[in-house]
């Protein structure tokens, strides 16, 4: 029969986008019961966030890209994520994109059939 190990301590990784395309990674070894908070001030990512955000612009943080906050407990090979804001839309973005290119010249719809309306 299998034995339940507990271990007193538990692996996390922190990833912490700072530019597009541009991400720092740590694997950090973190006492039982630690949290999102603690695992960010062992790797020394929030000292690095302080400079390059604004009152306004706080990051989000997430687990395994789901939203948490900074007092949220972290399990064994918990990946924390800290993301940056969005500086545009994507939906927005995308009607801009469509805009420039427009209707004749987009995607899927660039070849037509000959008097066929646009999307189709």
């Amino acid at each position: 029969m299998a034995e339940l190990v507990l271990r007193p301590t538990v692996q996390v990784t922190v990833v912490v986008c700072l530019a597009p395309r541009r991400t720092q990674e740590w694997v950090l070894e973190l006492p039982q019961g630690a949290t999102v908070g603690d695992a960010l001030r062992a790797c020394g990512a929030d000292v690095a966030l302080v400079p390059q955000v604004s009152a306004e612009d706080v990051p989000t943080l997430g687990i395994w890209g789901r939203a948490a906050s900074l007092d949220a407990p972290v399990k064994h090979l918990d990946r924390v994520e800290v993301y940056r804001s969005l500086k545009v839309d994507p939906k927005v973005a995308r009607r801009e994109r469509f805009a420039r290119q427009g209707a004749r010249t987009t995607g899927l719809f660039s070849r037509q059939r000959p008097g066929g309306k646009s999307g189709y």
